[in-house]
């Protein structure tokens, strides 16, 4: 077992995302870094800060530009975070007479927060579509098999009969309304992070805003003003991926009881034992209530990396480094191993 389960050699089959993950790997992390400095450039050269040949310049870098992995490792473990030898070792690509204009006006926290929120701009429609894709899979069942017959259970007991169309809207209302919320939060809550040392941008005088402004809108992200050590966003957007996990979870837990019975539903294929080869385990339901208790324990772990001292954390900061990938790839997991599920259906309820 490694570290993480998520990108283990074979525990990663069964709990892991290679697409999520990859948005959330160095080369991405390095990418979405160097977008922001050409961004910044030219949002500053629009503005008459810098000379438009170095936009040029540092694009030219950017592009051509092949870091030192060792000197970043050696430089974040001394500094605490990786921009200052980053912004180094492009400076030197960039060269003279512009390496100067680099990064000019912005800190480390601006570049890793909106290298973030452009991972998170692909990972959310990543998501919104498998929640889609699921939702839809419960409607059409509920089309075909909506009228066969269940036993509603109340606290674990026996209560009175329902239809398999009112277990499936119980199931497909809840990532209805996360999927809307997740919706809003892609237009709104994935904000530009521009503010410089302290949150004033006061190397750029009175076109702060236009710079702030143009930046956004270059890197598609909304404009707002600096959040460095105001994490509500962050907290909301954990407390989605928690919400959706949460959802799944709920609905693996009522699969894997309905399994149980052994009349109220079948599901092909997969959960093989080693001991008793009659057993079919219904391991992916079983994935979704663990994914979906990951999340709610990370959850309150975000909570704690609210809390930003002054105008900015180191401690708190990392925090949300360790946590927040994390929860979006279990939550991609969990969104694709429940089409895997669904899938696997093949009958539910009985004839009324």
């Amino acid at each position: 077992m490694t570290v993480s389960p998520f990108d283990h050699p074979y525990l990663s089959g069964l709990l892991g995302d290679e697409e999520v993950s990859s948005l959330f790997s160095a080369a991405a992390e390095l990418e979405a870094m160097l977008a922001f400095e050409v961004a910044l450039a030219k949002a500053e050269a629009a503005a008459g800060i810098v000379p438009t040949e170095a936009v040029q310049a540092i694009e030219s870098a950017a592009h051509r530009f092949s870091p030192d992995v060792a000197a970043l490792r050696a430089a974040t473990a001394r500094d605490g975070v990786v921009v200052p030898e980053f912004v180094r070792q492009l400076r030197a690509a960039v060269g003279e007479p512009h390496a100067r204009h680099l990064h000019f006006g912005a800190t480390s926290q601006d570049v890793i927060d909106c290298g973030l929120m452009l991972r998170l701009l692909r990972v959310l429609p990543l998501l919104e579509d498998r929640m889609d894709g699921l939702i839809g899979m419960l409607a059409a069942r509920s089309a075909t098999s909506g009228t066969r017959a269940l036993m509603a259970r109340t606290r674990m007991q026996a209560a009175i009969p329902i239809t398999v169309a009112d277990r499936l809207q119980s199931w497909r209302l809840p990532l209805e309304r996360v999927a809307e919320r997740l919706q809003i939060f892609t237009l709104e809550g994935l904000a530009v992070q521009f503010g410089g040392a302290a949150g004033t941008l006061e190397k750029l005088g009175d076109k702060g805003l236009v710079v702030r402004a143009a930046l956004a809108d270059a890197l598609g992200l909304a404009d707002a003003p600096q959040w460095h050590s105001q994490r509500d966003r962050m907290l909301d957007l954990a407390g989605l991926f928690a919400a959706i996990t949460g959802s799944l979870g709920k609905i693996g837990q009522d699969i894997a009881l309905m399994a149980d019975r052994g009349d109220e539903i079948v599901l092909a294929g997969g959960g093989a034992s080693s001991a008793m080869p009659h057993k079919q385990n219904p391991v992916t339901a079983e994935m979704l209530v663990t994914l979906a208790r990951f999340n709610a324990a990370q959850l309150g772990g975000m909570a704690q990396a609210m809390v930003h001292e002054q105008e900015r954390s180191g401690a708190a900061w990392t925090l949300e480094w360790l946590i927040l990938p994390q929860m979006a790839v279990a939550c991609g997991t969990a969104l694709r191993r429940a089409d895997t599920l669904f899938s696997s259906m093949e009958e539910m309820g009985a004839d009324t």
